[in-house]
């Protein structure tokens, strides 16, 4: 299987399944000298783990992060860095009687008929179980970034099926089990997902990812656009159906005399694109918008055929999170640090000009 590996100079190639011994990732072209501690990694790990809501899937792991090399003396070295984490509660029994039956809106189907076989095992290599290491890389890419650069990657839920969270405060973000920027939505959500807990349903998600104080100049004008690798880290994030840069698509009723960001001796007067011209980005914030589909793993019953082709009846049981979004924001927020990341240091080895990446504005 190919497709394991992510990025040009700041890479990520990952391994592991969701229900095998560990996870695991390497991570090459880490610029050596700066401090780095597994504190830094496990801080954003714990962002995202199981079991850390009553709202989201109750199989608990502890997301251990191990550093296998890389660093010395509490600095990175410039070399590989291995990174690892044990799965220590597995419960493959739960998918015994389901083995041989192709789960709806899963990747099973599409597995078996490509490779011959697959791991049934909560999803093997699919599942988003696999996300844990790249949250671990992005930790370490969004501390570069904010320590040498100042590059600021938050994000949060904007919206929970029909419920909008309109942004009130950051601070919120981390207050509450949504990633919720709203105080006064958060009993509003509790209550939706109660609700759908009763009804053995799910449901999707919106989240919106601003990266702060990006310098000009990063991303490439043709196939390396900065928004298309972007858009390309963002969907292989599990159940990502849909991105947007900037408006979005919002642009398709928009009139170019309303989209087009003017410019004064300032810089830019408004942000519609997002912070990228041409895949270049512009300065300005960068804004990134995904959906998530509702988790496929519930408990009403839906057609299906098995390994066979015989059509049965399905009903997934085990533990799984009626909304993915829910533990969605520190994995996109990884994958914006990642692409920034990478890009930063392709822009450093063609233009060798760290006096560009300092300017805010033209």
């Amino acid at each position: 299987m190919a497709g394991n590996k992510i990025g040009k100079m700041f890479t990520i190639t990952t391994f592991g399944e969701s229900h095998g011994p560990s996870l695991g990732c390497i991570i090459d072209g880490i610029p050596p000298g700066f401090p780095l501690s597994t504190d830094d990694l496990q801080k954003e790990l714990n962002r995202r783990k199981p079991g850390k809501s009553k709202y989201t899937t109750q199989r608990r792991e502890k997301d251990q992060i191990n550093i296998l090399s890389g660093i010395f003396n509490g600095v990175t070295t410039g070399t590989s860095m291995g990174l690892m984490i044990n799965n220590t509660d597995q419960r493959s029994q739960d998918y015994e009687k389901i083995k041989n039956i192709f789960r709806p809106g899963h990747a099973d189907y599409t597995y078996e008929k490509k490779y011959g076989l697959r791991d049934y095992r909560g999803g093997g290599r699919s599942s988003a179980r696999e996300t844990t290491m790249r949250v671990a890389a992005g930790a370490i890419a969004k501390k570069y970034l904010n320590l040498k650069y100042k590059i600021k990657i938050r994000g949060y839920l904007s919206q929970l099926g029909n419920i909008p969270c309109k942004f009130q405060s950051w601070q919120e973000v981390e207050n509450n089990d949504f990633f919720c920027p709203n105080i006064h939505q958060v009993p509003v959500l509790e209550n939706y997902m109660k609700k759908l807990k009763k009804e053995h349903d799910s449901i999707g998600a919106k989240i919106i990812i601003i990266a702060h104080n990006v310098p000009i100049g990063l991303g490439e004008p043709v196939f390396d656009r900065l928004d298309a690798d972007l858009a390309h880290a963002l969907m292989s994030i599990n159940a990502v159906k849909g991105i947007e840069i900037g408006d979005g698509f919002s642009v398709i009723t928009q009139k170019g005399s309303q989209h087009r960001d003017e410019i004064n001796k300032k810089g830019f007067i408004t942000n519609h694109a997002g912070g990228i011209l041409g895949g270049i980005s512009n300065g300005e914030n960068i804004v990134a918008k995904i959906a998530l589909k509702p988790t496929s793993s519930i408990g009403i019953p839906g057609n299906t055929i098995n390994n066979l082709n015989e059509e049965e009846k399905i009903v997934v049981k085990g533990r799984h999170d009626p909304c993915v979004g829910l533990r969605a924001v520190p994995i996109a927020e990884a994958m914006v640090a990642i692409v920034l990341m990478d890009h930063l240091l392709r822009y450093r080895g063609q233009c060798s000009n760290d006096n560009l990446l300092s300017k805010k504005n033209i």
